[in-house]
């Protein structure tokens, strides 16, 4: 197997040779190691074109396979393959799916269970809190989120799945060992640690910005459907659900206010015929998962003394500034931070940024998976 493995990645580094030319090749050849051999009259006679046969020719002259692949083993770089046994199943029947994933971290058979999320970068409250609410629970139930690890909503997924102890799969535009945002590189570990960090580029690619719609076919591709949050209607995550609905996978999107440009995209989903999300419910029944028990919007939160109780009063989904949050219960400001404080503490309240507060939800979710 390693030494066709060698062959495969070789290809994955040849620009011009993507899935329809490979798979021209494979089907001419039947033998990945014969097709690294071919001559330039041959790949002529499947109608390669003359930049693209020089590219191959070049690069297979100055390629190190054995170098690579010993790249690969020192990183920890799991390589699969369209012939590899472990290849994710949903991916694979996509078109032009592509012939090589690296992986850091694990893909596990239980990742087919797998929902897309994706949206903005610039995610408002509304958007977050939302990611929280749907993702959490989901994720806490069993079900792979999968995102492209870019800021907000992206980042948000990811996160949100690893604090519910569930499992997170970040695409990447971008060689598995080059993190962009560079800012996310201890999400990516925690990430790689509880799931798996996926791209079809080779080691060393940068993130060009015209990897990254091949990069959301990938996102849609491993996942059973697409849940879009916030974002533009020209939006990256527009393209991912485009994708979704291409290759057959349901698309949700969460509705927002008509003011927002940021909810235009979801908006525009749900008008083309997109599932309405308002809970993970309306995730679960259009993926035929199958509810074992009550789901709990809420947890019974007590108070632990009278200010707790007071706070909780004027607390919900929808954010509080600490200042107008004193003003609603009689208490001093000092009283209200310190209070606070002690209830995040304790998980009863959370801060959503800006000193705005929100009451805690627990998504907790148990089902099975027909």
């Amino acid at each position: 197997m390693t030494e066709t493995l060698q062959y495969w990645v070789g290809f994955s580094r040849v620009p011009g040779i993507g899935p329809v030319r490979l798979r021209a090749l494979l089907d001419h050849f039947g033998d990945i190691s014969q097709a690294w051999g071919a001559s330039a009259a041959t790949l002529r006679a499947l109608g390669f074109d003359r930049r693209t046969i020089e590219s191959f020719i070049t690069w297979r002259s100055k390629l190190d396979l054995s170098d690579e692949l010993s790249r690969l083993l020192e990183l920890g770089v799991t390589v699969l393959t369209w012939d590899s046994p472990d290849y994710p199943s949903l991916l694979k029947v996509i078109p032009n799916s592509p012939p090589v994933l690296y992986v850091r971290g694990e893909l596990l058979p239980q990742d087919d269970w797998a929902l897309g999320v994706v949206g903005t970068r610039r995610a408002t409250v509304y958007g977050r809190e939302a990611t929280h609410a749907l993702v959490g629970g989901l994720a806490a139930g069993g079900v792979t989120i999968v995102s492209g690890l870019a800021y907000g909503i992206d980042s948000y997924a990811h996160q949100t799945a690893l604090d519910a102890g569930g499992r997170t799969i970040a695409v990447l535009g971008s060689g598995v060992d080059i993190i962009y945002p560079a800012r996310n590189r201890k999400l990516a570990d925690q990430i790689s640690s509880q799931g798996a960090i996926v791209s079809e580029y080779p080691l060393g690619t940068r993130p060009e910005g015209s990897n990254f719609p091949p990069r959301n076919r990938i996102i849609s591709g491993l996942s059973m459907g697409v849940l879009v949050v916030e974002g533009t209607t020209r939006s990256g995550a527009m393209i991912t659900a485009d994708f979704a609905a291409e290759q057959g996978r349901e698309v949700f999107a969460v509705p927002g206010n008509i003011l927002n440009r940021l909810s235009s995209g979801p908006n525009q989903l749900i008008q083309n015929g997109a599932k309405l999300v308002t809970s993970i419910g309306d995730v679960l029944e259009e993926l035929n998962l199958t509810m074992v028990a009550e789901h709990t919007e809420a947890r019974e939160i007590i108070p632990d003394n009278e200010t707790e109780a007071v706070l909780l009063e004027h607390l919900s989904a929808d954010p509080v500034h600490v200042d107008d949050l004193g003003r609603a219960a009689g208490l001093s400001a000092s009283e209200v931070a310190s209070s606070l404080t002690l209830m995040e503490l304790k998980g009863k309240v959370r801060q959503v940024g800006g000193m705005n507060y929100v009451i805690a939800r627990e998504a907790g979710v148990s089902y099975v998976l027909d």
